[in-house]
């Protein structure tokens, strides 16, 4: 039944393809335990470590850049640093800096400076990523990778992850705040899909709050094209989500360049995980090819449960 999904996957630069449905592996093209860079997947990684962190006590959503002494190599305004975290979660900061890890297209969306006010705009910008991750460091003393490791690839069983070798800071020219790049495998990005799916537990045990789960997912902000925007996920708003594809209300996904997604579909007890070899320049399906893939894939999807 996934005949022409199969050739579409082989005409394109698709590394793997997973599809489960609850704990049952539907489809599954390419190798599922090679690692490949997450890029812009690292951001819902870091929203379920705050999320924990909030839960505890232990990071505040409404202190401010000025209360955390947070500052840049260009210096921030005054009423920059009245940002709050819960700003930079939802990608509202109005602070418009340069950041270090950037796409061109995160550089072409980016406004001027000081256009916006704290928490009147919306705007895909790394600056507002990469500083909650200092402020993540800062607040609860842990680093990122360990914290990964302990929270969440430990308790899910993650069989690929190497806290030392597949997350790390990198720093660069434009910022004093470092990216917090992850490599992951498909089964094991599945698995973290798999962990929204069920509301943050896994087994017995209860990995991210479920209040954060459904909160984190939520469409705080209109994206355009591309959907809606919540804390650090990218959620369906109406059907929208990608190019010539409707997409069922309540999916979200985590999203990274160059074609990697995780996308979690609660209506449809559904994960999809799609990735690409973009260690390899050029390597890329693009937001239209992605579009054309899922439509063809939950059509066959949909034509075999009714069957």
């Amino acid at each position: 039944m996934f005949e022409s999904l199969q050739q579409q996957l082989e005409g394109q630069a698709t590394a793997v393809l997973l599809v489960a449905q609850g704990d049952e592996i539907l489809f599954s093209y390419g190798d599922a335990a090679q690692r490949y860079p997450c890029h812009s997947m690292r951001k819902s990684f870091l929203s379920a470590l705050i999320g924990c962190a909030v839960a505890e006590g232990r990071f505040d959503l409404s202190l401010t850049l000025q209360t955390q002494g947070i500052d840049d190599r260009e210096g921030l305004s005054v009423s920059e640093k009245q940002a709050t975290l819960y700003d930079l979660l939802t990608a509202r900061s109005g602070i418009y800096h340069p950041a270090n890890y950037e796409t061109a297209w995160m550089q072409r969306v980016k406004p001027p400076r000081h256009l916006h006010a704290p928490g009147e705009n919306w705007c895909y910008s790394n600056w507002d990523f990469n500083v909650l991750g200092s402020a993540y460091r800062q607040l609860t003393g842990e680093e990122i990778n360990q914290a990964f490791a302990q929270r969440i690839a430990d308790p899910l069983g993650m069989q690929d992850y190497r806290v030392d070798q597949d997350s790390w800071l990198e720093p660069g020219e434009f910022s004093d705040h470092p990216a917090y790049p992850f490599t992951l495998s498909s089964r094991d990005l599945l698995r973290f899909g798999q962990l929204f799916l069920q509301q943050g537990r896994w087994g017995d045990r209860q990995i991210i709050p479920q209040q954060w789960v459904r909160t984190s997912t939520l469409p705080v902000s209109h994206a355009g094209d591309r959907g809606g925007y919540g804390y650090m996920w990218w959620i369906t708003r109406d059907g929208v989500a990608w190019p010539e594809v409707i997409l069922p209300a309540g999916s979200y996904s985590a999203r990274g360049a160059g074609g990697h997604f995780c996308l979690v579909m609660p209506q449809q007890n559904r994960v999809i995980v799609h990735r690409v070899d973009t260690r390899t320049p050029g390597q890329e399906v693009n937001r239209f090819q992605i579009g054309s893939l899922l439509h063809r894939l939950l059509t066959v999807l949909d034509r075999e449960t009714s069957s």
